[in-house]
């Protein structure tokens, strides 16, 4: 029987949220401060001020200029970009890409919900889009992990992903300036990097990479069944065959480079998340490198 999102959430709280919990809040910096604002009072004009914020009404009565102050929300809206493609749907049962996201989502959702930050979440396959609006509640959280409890029931293969579309109704989506996190395997088409770098330009974006062994490896196993992740076509081959297995390795770091280029030049950091990994490991990595990263 699947987990239910209570008990998968409850099992996650105790795992790793109270491990984490402190550690994600203040260590991801941002330029991108909340969109509301609050009015605090007014002080005298002084040179360099915006002349915009001068309160005329005040200015006009007291016969000097000046300007209304404001307390600016620190407050985010977070956006998780949830990637449920066929390809997603690799791996082990109970621990493949899709349970991994899964997993990182309502985590994600939970720790930055206990910030005050208001998480929604968009859920994306080739012809197929769910949106929950942004909340902040441990119920809201709990909606995030129904959503995906039903895209995953209702998985499909026989397209592939057009990432440049998924990123493209996230841009859509998130109007005003946000922190975006991209759960994604990036296994797809389309000319994602474009799509990638406007997101980039106006959103903080960050990128989690859920990758499983057979994203990486061939099975030294003689004939096997090869069978395309996004699209469900099959082929037999030889996986013994030394000249397959070097091609196959090719292709894998070819693929590597090209995400690892496409996401510098949108200045975007990647993050991997293997699906075998401790998942509290991971998450604690990924807080480090942006650290690192900030000035």
């Amino acid at each position: 029987m699947a987990t239910t999102p209570e008990k998968l959430l409850l099992r996650l709280e105790w795992k790793v949220v109270r491990r984490l919990d402190g550690r994600l809040q203040g260590a991801h910096r941002t330029a991108h401060r909340g969109s509301g604002i609050d009015f605090t009072g007014l002080r005298p004009y002084g040179d360099g001020d915006d002349a915009r914020h001068i309160d005329w009404n005040v200015t006009a009565r007291l016969d000097e200029p000046h300007l209304r102050v404001f307390t600016e929300d620190r407050e985010l809206t977070v956006w998780l970009v949830l990637d449920r493609s066929a390809s997603m749907l690799a791996g082990p049962p109970g621990r493949g890409k899709h349970d991994v996201l899964a997993e990182l989502a309502l985590v994600l959702a939970r720790l930055f919900g206990r910030g005050g930050n208001r998480v929604g979440a968009l859920l994306f396959d080739t012809g197929m889009l769910r949106v929950v609006p942004p909340g902040t509640s441990r119920r809201h959280a709990l909606r995030i992990g129904a959503e995906l409890a039903r895209t995953a029931a209702t998985a499909r293969g026989g397209a592939t992903t057009d990432l440049a579309e998924m990123l493209d109704a996230a841009g859509r989506l998130a109007r005003r300036r946000a922190l975006v996190v991209v759960l994604s395997d990036f296994i797809g088409d389309g000319d994602w990097e474009r799509s990638l770098q406007r997101l980039a330009r106006r959103h903080e974006v960050v990128a989690l990479r859920i990758v499983d062994t057979a994203d990486d490896v061939l099975p030294e196993a003689g004939l096997i069944v090869v069978e395309d992740a996004e699209t469900g076509e099959q082929l037999v081959v030889d996986s013994a065959d030394p000249l397959l297995r070097v091609r196959f390795r090719e292709a894998v770091d070819a693929r590597d480079a090209r995400l690892a280029a496409g996401m510098r030049r949108a200045g975007v950091p990647v993050h991997r998340v293997d699906t075998d990994r401790d998942l509290a490991e991971a998450l604690v990595e990924v807080v480090a490198r942006t650290r690192d990263r900030s000035p």
